[in-house]
This record gives C-alpha cells, sequence and structure tokens, in this order.
C-alpha cells in the first residue's frame, strides 16, 4: 500500500490535477462514466493530497469544474440530440443501462435528480441526458448541476483524503498492515458477488 502511495505522491501535480478534472468531465459528455466512474480520480486526488502533493482546496475546485463542466456538456446533448445519443455507446455498456430508472427520476423529481443522480455512477451518466431531452431549463439544469457537482466533488475529495489519514493511522498505532487490509477487500468483494448471485438467481412458479 505504500508503494502505491508512494507512486501517486511521486506523480507531476499538473498530472493528477488534470486526471482529476478529465475523468468526471467525460464522464456524461462522452459517456466514459459507463466504463470507469469519474470518483477514481478524484478520490486519487484526495489521497494525493493528504500525502502534500497538491492543497486540497485546488483538488475540490478541479474536481468540481470537471463535475459541472461534463453534466452541462451531456445536458446540451441531450437537448440537442435527446435519448437517440445512447446509441453511440457500444451494445455492451447499452444493456447495463437503466434508461426507466433513469427517465422516471428526472419526470419526477426534476431538478433534484440532476442532484441525487450525481451519486449514483450510471445514472450520472444518463440525467444530464435526460434532463436536456425533457425541457428542463438551463438555468433550473445550471444551479441543480453546480449544487449536486460541488457537494459530491468535495465529498469525494475528503473520503479520500480522510480514508489516506486513516489507513496512515491505523498502520503507525494499531500496527494494521496491508496484509490485513488486503484481506478485508477481498471478503468485501466476495460478499458484493455472493448478493449479486443472489438477486440474479431466478424464483421458483408462485404458489
Amino acid at each position: 500500500m505504500d508503494r502505491v502511495l508512494a507512486v501517486l505522491a511521486a506523480l507531476p501535480p499538473v498530472a493528477v490535477l488534470a486526471l482529476v478534472f478529465l475523468l468526471p468531465a467525460l464522464e456524461s459528455s462522452t459517456l466514459l462514466g459507463l466504463f470507469v466512474p469519474g470518483e477514481t480520480a478524484v478520490l486519487v486526488g484526495g489521497v494525493v493530497a493528504h500525502l502534500g502533493g497538491l492543497p486540497l482546496w485546488a483538488v475540490i475546485v478541479v474536481a468540481a469544474a470537471g463535475a459541472c463542466l461534463g453534466d452541462q456538456v451531456g445536458y446540451l446533448l441531450g437537448r440537442r440530440y435527446g435519448p437517440a445519443v445512447l446509441a453511440r455507446a457500444p451494445a455492451v455498456a447499452r444493456r447495463h443501462l437503466d434508461l426507466d430508472r433513469a427517465r422516471r427520476l428526472v419526470a419526477t423529481r426534476g431538478a433534484a435528480a440532476v442532484v441525487i443522480g450525481r451519486w449514483v455512477a450510471v445514472l450520472r451518466v444518463l440525467v444530464p441526458l435526460f434532463s436536456g431531452a425533457s425541457g428542463m431549463s438551463r438555468s433550473t439544469f445550471g444551479w441543480a448541476n453546480v449544487a449536486g457537482g460541488s457537494v459530491w466533488a468535495t465529498t469525494v475529495v475528503l473520503l479520500g483524503y480522510l480514508g489516506s489519514a486513516s489507513y496512515r493511522y491505523l498502520e503507525h498505532e494499531l500496527g494494521i498492515g496491508t496484509h490485513v487490509l488486503l484481506a478485508l477487500l477481498v471478503v468485501g468483494a466476495l460478499l458484493a458477488l455472493w448478493r449479486h448471485h443472489r438477486r440474479r438467481r431466478p424464483t421458483g412458479p408462485a404458489r
């Protein structure tokens, strides 16, 4: 773990900030979020900030700017082309899109859907598109986008920052090493796979 953190800290600050900006910006505007969630780079930015490679405020500002710009482009694409823009996504990705959920969320929640959708990876891609396609006004989407993107970016950066701090504290003070942390990650992954298998298990005929 220390080696991974050392590699992250050794990256040029400009490169880290570029990733923190680009991944959230490309999520909705290019449908990249269907494959690589934007919080990946934002969490890394928080970790690097804790290691002293970047100011915490700079990571938050850049992450928020990327998130808001990407969703604004997604909104404009939806306004111009409608949900048909999703036809450009690979077939493998389209099979995992919850289009009905995103459409219902925008129809029932309006501007609140922009803030709520920010916290779910697939909805982050779909909600801006459906917001534009639904005819939501630019001003309504704009303030909801800025509010949701700012809160999301601040929270995710702080999670990376505090997560790095917690790991170092536990390792130094309690003697919890990398192997224990890896074991916990493996157990968590196995539980997630088990739950996913149970949800997909076909149910018997109703009596």
